[in-house]
């Protein structure tokens, strides 16, 4: 089959763009209002996109709290969500008022961050501290409508847990992380294997 996104006709039951690339990492967003209150909820269109110096980026369709205090403070938290944090990270998709706290709403315990004044997911085995490099509303070349921003942060702390951590290298068997496929369904890293990269005769 073949379709024009632009024309939204696929044909098929449901819209099959998300389940089109994936498995996508699930960035846990941590952020704090101008009033101090927390946030907490995860984003499945969310990565790695520079290695020098290490940046993340993650977006937003509609507006939604997350980016209002990122506007409001510059600051944010990515915590990995893993298998065993499942429950608590779908637990927080929920679309809470802006004055409710999420982590206080699902349970989930606080820790101070080093470098900036969000609060991480005690839990989590990962947690990315970031200050806000580039926030960009999108703005597609064919004019169609469009909600979504996307928000790099520059990572100025790193949190690892020792737990996952295996001959000094990040065990990912022992971290599961999660990622998003298609619809509602989810994946937790289990399979795992090298692959080498080969090196040309002369390079």
């Amino acid at each position: 089959m073949f379709y024009d996104p632009r024309t939204d006709d696929h044909g098929l039951p449901h819209n099959p763009w998300r389940a089109l690339v994936t498995p996508r990492p699930i960035g846990w967003i941590s952020s704090l209002d101008a009033n101090g209150t927390a946030n907490l909820a995860p984003y499945s269109n969310f990565n790695q996109v520079s290695g020098g110096p290490p940046m993340v980026m993650f977006t937003s369709t509609p507006r939604k709290d997350s980016l209002a205090n990122i506007e409001a403070t510059g600051e944010f938290a990515a915590n990995a969500a893993t298998w065993d944090l499942r429950e608590a990270v779908n637990t927080t998709s929920a679309t809470y008022p802006a004055e409710v706290d999420e982590f206080e709403a699902a349970g989930i315990a606080k820790a101070a961050c080093r470098n900036i004044a969000v609060p991480r997911v005690a839990a989590s085995p990962i947690v990315l501290e970031c200050v806000v490099n580039t926030i960009l509303q999108l703005e597609p070349k064919s004019g169609l409508p469009c909600q979504t921003t996307m928000i790099i942060g520059e990572v100025v702390g790193i949190h690892i847990a020792e737990a996952i951590l295996t001959d000094g290298l990040i065990d990912s068997a022992r971290l599961r992380p999660l990622a998003r496929l298609g619809y509602m369904d989810y994946l937790a890293a289990e399979d795992l294997f090298e692959m080498h990269r080969p090196i040309l005769a002369g390079s």
